[in-house]
């Protein structure tokens, strides 16, 4: 029998965003690190929906930022991110992500996006390219294609965009920390790309808040 979790952490991320790809791992370790004693839940959210005009690839402020921040975090954390050629919407990417989730491949579908765009710079808005990642990790890519053509999955993309908004989330990866059985509007916000050491020394914190509040 499972256990039931005693903490819950959501996680809203964009699959344009390095800071939300280069959280990964930490949270991989996270959920390693205390088992049964988490549960961690991803949450669709686009930084740039449409009509919002996408970042140029080729700007200053995408350079800018890669070289004074994301560059260093991933040698930090020993990934290998390259600045993408292109920059895409990613609805399309996190409605397929929705797919996979239902058919149980959501964390090997969620890792192979990140790493088409940050590491090998596809087009990660092309359903050529997401039926391509499909296949890889075992899904079936046409069923994936007629359920993005129809917009099976828009809906639930658009509910978590929606639930974000309510909670005052503006920016990514934001991780809400909370007791499994309190409101998720309880919750404390972590934000940014932070390091494992953060992230567990939060997790035992509000461990230990539980532990003291039990009565003998």
């Amino acid at each position: 029998m499972t256990a039931t979790p005693r903490v819950r952490l959501d996680v809203w991320s964009d699959y344009v965003c390095p800071f939300c790809y280069l959280e990964l791992p930490q949270l991989a370790r996270l959920q390693e690190e205390f088992g049964d004693r988490i549960a961690i839940e991803w949450h669709a959210f686009e930084l740039r929906p449409e009509p919002t005009p996408p970042l140029d690839p080729a700007g200053d402020y995408l350079r800018r930022t890669w070289d004074r921040a994301v560059y260093p975090l991933a040698a930090e954390y020993g990934m290998v991110l390259r600045l993408p050629p292109i920059q895409p919407r990613s609805r399309l990417a996190l409605e397929a992500a929705e797919f996979a989730r239902e058919h149980d491949r959501f964390e090997a579908f969620h890792l192979a996006v990140f790493q088409a765009f940050f590491e090998e710079g596809r087009d990660i808005g092309d359903l050529a390219v997401l039926t391509d990642l499909a296949r890889r990790v075992g899904l079936d890519a046409q069923d994936l294609e007629h359920s993005l053509v129809a917009g099976d999955y828009s809906d639930l993309v658009l509910h978590a965009e929606d639930r974000a908004e309510a909670l005052g989330i503006t920016a990514v990866p934001t991780l809400l920390l909370r007791s499994a059985q309190a409101p998720i509007e309880d919750a404390e916000a972590l934000d940014g790309a932070l390091p494992f050491a953060d992230l567990a020394a939060a997790v035992r914190g509000w461990l230990a808040t539980q532990d003291a509040s039990v009565v003998f």
